[in-house]
This record gives structure tokens, sequence and C-alpha cells, in this order.
């Protein structure tokens, strides 16, 4: 694969490059180790692509995977707890938090990465919220998110999210003050 476009969200492009150098340049390198081609190997049954040979994200995904473990990249899984103290007086539920987790896809140094090749909520849930609960639990100090680009994108099933939508987002969204510093990287196959 390769890396198509690059959008520096609150930052992120100077703040990755200043301190995680060496991590951004095995970012790349995993990239280009995808080997899209690989991965074409969903048949479509959507109507409006009826047998199209498409990408499949999942497949991209082990890619992605093998790649980052080769420089070291772990996942990172925490533990949910959740509290029924906010139930409402009367209420018989009680909050179920046995085996819930929340996982970052790569973490090496401090430096987040997640890989999203799904639906739009997931791309903006991965940078405005998930990279902000890392960083206060005391994984991550800045993050990559590694999407789509659009060309890329019309060669998977229908309904995943793009670079070009997120940029445009995150742009109309501005910067809040618990944003995180994040590198949006938009590969194409």
């Amino acid at each position: 694969m390769r890396v198509a476009a690059e959008y520096s969200f609150n930052n992120g492009a100077t703040a990755v490059a200043k301190r995680w150098q060496d991590e951004l340049d095995e970012v790349y390198e995993a990239i280009a180790a995808v080997d899209a081609r690989k991965c074409r190997t969903k048949i479509s049954r959507e109507k409006t692509m009826p047998g199209k040979q498409l990408n499949d994200p999942k497949a991209l995904n082990r890619e992605f995977k093998r790649a980052f473990q080769k420089f070291g990249w772990e996942s990172c899984k925490v533990a949910c707890s959740y509290s029924d103290q906010y139930y409402r007086p009367g209420f018989k539920g009680r909050a179920r938090s046995r085996g819930a987790f929340r996982e970052m896809d790569f973490v090496k140094n401090e430096l987040g990465v997640e890989v999203q090749f799904g639906k739009y909520a997931f791309m903006v849930y991965n940078v405005c919220a998930k990279m902000t609960v890392f960083h206060n639990l005391g994984h991550i100090d800045a993050g990559v998110e590694i999407v789509a680009v659009k060309d890329f994108a019309d060669q998977m099933s229908t309904g995943v999210s793009y670079f070009e939508q997120f940029v445009w987002d995150l742009e109309k969204r501005g910067v809040s003050n618990i944003d995180l510093p994040v590198l949006i990287i938009g590969v194409d196959g």
C-alpha cells in the first residue's frame, strides 16, 4: 500500500515527527509492506455491485497486524469496569462488565496507531474518544489513524468511510481542549 494523503489534526504531524520520528518511519514501512492485492478476496453480494471482487477489510487488518508486529508494535487492551451508581432508584439491573474491554490496535513508546476500514463512526470514535481515553489511562500521548482514501474505499463494501470525508468533518468540528495530536494517514491500494 502507499500513503496517498495526510492530515494533521491538532498539530499531529509536527508532534509525531518531533517526538516519534523512528516510530513514524516504522508506520510508513508497515503501510508499504501491506499488499492490498492479496486482500482482494471478498465477493460482493450487494445489490449495487453483485459478484464484484472487493478488498476485504478483515484481511487488510490481518496484514497490518503482521506488518506492525515485525517492528515490535503491540496492541493495548484495558479492562472496563462498569458502575451501577448512575442507575435510577428502583432499577433492578446491574452493570455487566465481565469481559468488557477497550483495545488500541498498536502502541509503541506512547504513540498509538489505529487502522480503520470500517464505518464512519469508528473513525470519529478512535480520534475523538478512544485516543483521549488511552491518553488519560497513561498509554499514549499522540496518535496515528490509518484510513482509506475515497478511491480505495470504493474498492470495498459500501459504507466504508474514507479520508476525505473524515478530514472535512474534523475541520468543521475544530479542536477541543481534550483532543490529542493525531496524524491522519489516507492510504491507497
